[in-house]
């Protein structure tokens, strides 16, 4: 089996610029709006990719599956607060465009990263 760094995955590489996009947008917001909205948001965001790399760093198929189930648990956090911020006014309609276009790509490849683990890969140098 073939091990494959979690820097390298493109579903961390998608979780990490998710988690940099919202925390552009909340950085500029004002004290209270980054006080309750901005910090939960930010926090889940960032559990995306941590999750994927804790797994990763566990050793065996079993943690690293539990791990990615947990970061699927935080996706979905971070599309809560996404409908927070959007309901709220809170970010443009450009920002609301670009960070569902991501969390619609992440879902997707994180349930696909979870299928995968385990699994033989066969070399193919």
């Amino acid at each position: 089996m073939t091990f494959r760094r979690f820097e390298d995955l493109r579903v961390f590489q998608l979780a990490e610029r998710l988690a940099d996009n919202v925390w552009d947008i909340v950085n500029s917001w004002t004290y209270f709006d980054k006080n309750t909205v901005g910090r939960q948001w930010v926090d889940a965001a960032d559990s995306v990719g941590a999750n994927i790399a804790e797994g990763a760093g566990r050793g065996t198929p079993k943690d690293n599956k539990r791990f990615i189930r947990i970061s699927r648990g935080s996706l979905n956090e971070t599309k809560y607060w996404l409908r927070r911020a959007t309901s709220r006014k809170m970010i443009s309609d450009e920002q609301i465009t670009g960070l569902k276009k991501l969390i619609d790509e992440i879902g997707p490849s994180l349930n696909a990263y979870l299928k995968s683990i385990g699994k033989k890969q066969v070399k193919t140098d």
